[in-house]
């Protein structure tokens, strides 16, 4: 294993344990908000799980950004995928001109958005590149510049990548979520982009959680029957022998470089000690495969949309997380996360705006009664 990757690896699980001290104090400050205890439901965990990752009860999550990992599948020369791979450059393009669903999104509600070429087949033009991930402060609005390859190989007849490669898109996660925070962003969430990445994931949650293609697998974009059938078989050929312990052994023989920096992301997120929202199915995998690597990486994790995908439930209940909000959305690219914000927005104004019982003058005796007799 990479000596650096081993090091974030041991700091995590060293020093990303939630805050003991702000958990109580959080807990102790919900019981006296001027409500019925937990009547704010999973507003008042989020909350506390807030305070536990910053150590403060009182937090603002105003400043946002969404990081985006780019890259091609060679498995789309199975057939897997309804789209063309043209599509993962046009809108890997489309995100810098607010031109796409989790972009539209991101302009309106003022959150600023990284988006990261870690391996699109197409040539993106040399003129929208950059090579720093920052710039006076924000991250920069341009595509940085991270390829490993013009996209993967095909993992239906060779390994998708070799260890070194999945070594390097993983970093180049890490290196995102250390921009985020030396520009002082509060929180972010993770999305991608790519044609054949639900067969990617796919295949790396069979692998890790021992399920087969028929369990995991889904449409996708828009499978039709004798497409779905392939991409099941495929799975299961593909996943055959894999050691659900080597996390990166697995990324690299089924995986994508967008799994890899987005697993590379929540690792940071933990390390750097910054909320990361998990969005759809893709993003859900690589989360499941940060906390393989370093179970305490999931204390920094968030939800958002219940994707549509059917292994979704699955990489989400191997986690613990559980998403916040069902709209049937099935799209990708972190279109989930500006919406999770706003509720993570709303959990911060109730804790820190809501009066206790005593500074509104309510006498909270009858809270008692009711404990008692099992009413709330």
């Amino acid at each position: 294993m990479d000596i650096r990757l081993k090091e974030i690896l041991d700091a995590i699980e060293q020093n990303g344990s939630l805050d003991q001290t702000a958990v109580k104090e959080a807990e102790a400050r919900q019981e006296v908000l001027a409500k019925p205890t937990g009547a704010l439901g999973t507003l008042e965990d989020i909350s506390v799980q807030l305070a536990g990752i910053t150590g403060k009860v009182k937090n603002s999550m105003k400043k946002q950004a969404v990081v985006i990992m780019s890259a091609d599948n060679g498995v789309v020369d199975e057939g897997v995928a309804s789209a063309p791979q043209s599509v993962t450059l046009s809108q890997t393009i489309n995100f810098t001109r607010h031109y796409t669903g989790v972009s539209s999104m991101a302009k309106y509600f003022g959150i600023d958005l990284l988006v990261v070429d870690t391996g699109v087949k197409m040539k993106i033009p040399a003129s929208l590149y950059v090579d720093e991930m920052t710039k006076s402060g924000r991250l920069t609005s341009r595509i940085v510049n991270r390829r490993i390859a013009d996209g993967t190989r095909n993992l239906a007849k060779e390994p998708a990548m070799t260890k070194e490669e999945a070594l390097r898109a993983l970093m180049t996660g890490v290196e995102a979520a250390k921009a985020v925070k030396d520009c002082g962003y509060d929180i972010f969430g993770i999305g991608e982009m790519g044609i054949g990445n639900t067969t990617t994931s796919a295949c790396v949650l069979a692998a890790l959680c021992g399920k087969t293609g028929e369990d995991v697998v889904g449409r996708g974009g828009g499978l039709n029957d004798e497409g779905l059938a392939k991409k099941i078989r495929i799975v299961d050929q593909a996943i055959s022998g894999l050691d659900p312990a080597d996390v990166i052994g697995v990324l690299a023989k089924v995986g994508g470089f967008d799994i890899c920096a987005m697993t590379g992301a929540f690792l940071g997120a933990a390390y750097y000690r910054i909320p990361v929202v998990i969005d759809g199915y893709i993003s859900a995998v690589a989360a499941l495969c940060a906390y393989r690597l370093a179970p305490n990486s999931v204390n920094f994790m968030f939800g958002s949309h219940q994707s549509k995908e059917k292994g979704y439930l699955i990489a989400m209940d191997a986690l613990g997380v559980k998403p916040y909000f069902n709209l049937g959305m099935r799209l990708g690219e972190g279109s989930g996360c500006p919406i999770s914000f706003k509720i993570i927005e709303t959990a911060c104004a109730a804790m820190n705006g809501m009066a206790t019982f005593a500074e509104g003058s309510i006498d909270a005796d009858y809270l008692e009664e009711g404990k008692k007799g099992n009413f709330f």
